[in-house]
C-alpha cells in the first residue's frame, strides 16, 4: 500500500519489459533501477506472474517497472502466465522488447501489437556482450523491425545511460497533461466537495478519487471546502456566495442537484475520473444505450477494486437497483472485478466501468478500445447514475 506522500501506482508512468524467457528482462530492470527488484536466474521461466515495482527515476519521475513472464512460455501454466503478460501489456505506457534467439517472429508479433496500440516501443539486446556475430544479429534485427536495437550490458551497465535517454525521448507528449478538474475551476475559485461517508469509505480515510481531487484543487490554489450530504445546507449557508463548482459522490447526485445554487456548476468524482482515466464523450454516448435496454438485455459492471461486496456497495447494489427499477427485474447483470475483463464483450448490450482510480489511463483506454472494436457501448458509474437521475444534460464536465 502506498504511503500518503507517494504517487498512487495508477498515476505513474508504466514501463513494461517484454521478451522470451531468459532474454535478460529481470537483469535489465535491476541494472536500470540499480537495485535487486527481480530474481535473476539462468533457468528459463524464473519470472512467473508480472512484478510491479514503483519507484522514482529522474528525470522520468514516478514510474512503475513491470517485469513479465517470457511470452514464449509453454504448457498449461505457461499459457496462464502469457495471459498475465498480455494484461501487463495493456497497462504499459512505454514498452521495452528484448531480442534473443535467431527466430524473432514472436518479438515482431509483440512489436506490431504495441504499434497497433500506439504504445511507444524500444527494442533492446541486453546481453550483447555474450552475443556471437553481433553486427550480423543487429543487421538482421534492423531488417525485421525497421529499427536498430539498443545494445546494453546489464552485467557492466554499459548502455544504461543511453537506455534512459531513449525512454525519455519516447515519453508520450500528452503524458501527465490530463487534469482531473480540467477547466471547470481556476485559482481563487471556491469548490465544495460533498462526500458521504458511507459503509464503503475506509475508516479514518478518504477514498482515492477524493484525495487526488483535493490535491489537484489545492495545487490550482482553489478554495476547497468539504461536507457530508446531511450537512450540505449548512455548508452552503456558511458561504458568502455560491461555490463556483460542486463535486459530489455520484450516489447522491440527484439530492445535491436539487439543493445546489443556480449559479454553481455540478459534477461528480466518478464523472471527473471518466474523463481523467477514459473517454468521457464515449461514456456519455454509451449512457444513451440505457433507453434501449429491456428485460432481455445483458449488462456488465466492471469494478477495479477487488473488495468483498458490501450492503451499500454502489457497483453491486445501488447501481443494479437503479437499472432494474427503470428496466425491470429481469435485466441480467454480470460483474467482474480487478483486472478480470472479458475478451469477448459481444454478449453485452452495455458495459459500465467504475471510476477506475486504481488503474492507469492506458489500461482503461485499452478496455474502451476493445468495446469500440466489438461495437459494444460502454459507460461509467457517474455518467450512468446522472442519466438514470435525469440530470446528465445538467452536469458539468
Amino acid at each position: 500500500m502506498s504511503s500518503l506522500n507517494e504517487t498512487p501506482r495508477a498515476n505513474r508512468l508504466h514501463i513494461g519489459f517484454f521478451g522470451k524467457r531468459n532474454s535478460g528482462k529481470s537483469s535489465l530492470i535491476n541494472a536500470f533501477a540499480k537495485q535487486e527488484i527481480s530474481i535473476v536466474s539462468d533457468t528459463p521461466g524464473t519470472t512467473t506472474d508480472p512484478v510491479y515495482k514503483s519507484m522514482e527515476i529522474l528525470p522520468l519521475g514516478a514510474c512503475v517497472l513491470i517485469d513479465t513472464a517470457g511470452f514464449d512460455d509453454n504448457g498449461e501454466l505457461g499459457a496462464i502466465r502469457v495471459e498475465k503478460t498480455k494484461t501487463a501489456a495493456e497497462k504499459t505506457d512505454i514498452a521495452v522488447i528484448l531480442l534473443s534467439g535467431d527466430d524473432l517472429s514472436q518479438e515482431l508479433k509483440w512489436y506490431e501489437y504495441f504499434k497497433d496500440k500506439k504504445t511507444p516501443t524500444l527494442l533492446c539486446i541486453s546481453k550483447y556482450d555474450n552475443l556471437n556475430e553481433r553486427d550480423a544479429y543487429v543487421k538482421k534485427a534492423k531488417k525485421v523491425f525497421g529499427s536498430t536495437p539498443l545494445l546494453i550490458s546489464s552485467k557492466t551497465r554499459e548502455g544504461i545511460d543511453e537506455f534512459k535517454e531513449a525512454l525519455i525521448r519516447l515519453l508520450p507528449e500528452d503524458y501527465d497533461s490530463v487534469s482531473i478538474t480540467g477547466s471547470l475551476c481556476n485559482e481563487g475559485d471556491t469548490v465544495l466537495l460533498v462526500m458521504p461517508q458511507d459503509i464503503q469509505a475506509p475508516k479514518g480515510r478518504l477514498i482515492l478519487p477524493q484525495v487526488q481531487t483535493i490535491r489537484e484543487l489545492l495545487d490550482k490554489k482553489c478554495i476547497v471546502l468539504s461536507c457530508t450530504t446531511d450537512n450540505l445546507d449548512g455548508a452552503l449557508a456558511a458561504l458568502s456566495k455560491p461555490p463556483k463548482l460542486i463535486i459530489t459522490d455520484s450516489q447522491v447526485f440527484k439530492t445535491v442537484y436539487e439543493k445546489k445554487p443556480k449559479e454553481s456548476m455540478l459534477t461528480s468524482f466518478s464523472t471527473l475520473f471518466a474523463g481523467y482515466k477514459g473517454d468521457l464523450s464515449y461514456y456519455i454516448e454509451g449512457a444513451k444505450a440505457i433507453d434501449k435496454l429491456n428485460e432481455n438485455s445483458r449488462v456488465l459492471i466492471a469494478e477495479c477494486c477487488t473488495h468483498a461486496p458490501l450492503s451499500e456497495d454502489i457497483g453491486r447494489e445501488k447501481l443494479p437497483g437503479l437499472l432494474r427499477k427503470k428496466i425491470g427485474e429481469g435485466l441480467r447483470i454480470d460483474f467482474v472485478s480487478g483486472a478480470d475483463f472479458p475478451d469477448d464483450l459481444t454478449g453485452y448490450d452495455l458495459v459500465i466501468q467504475c471510476g477506475a482510480c486504481m488503474f492507469n489511463r492506458k489500461y482503461v483506454m485499452s478496455r474502451i478500445d476493445r468495446a469500440k472494436r466489438q461495437n459494444v457501448m460502454m459507460s461509467n458509474y457517474g455518467v450512468v447514475i446522472a442519466a438514470l437521475s435525469g440530470i446528465l444534460d445538467k452536469i458539468s464536465y
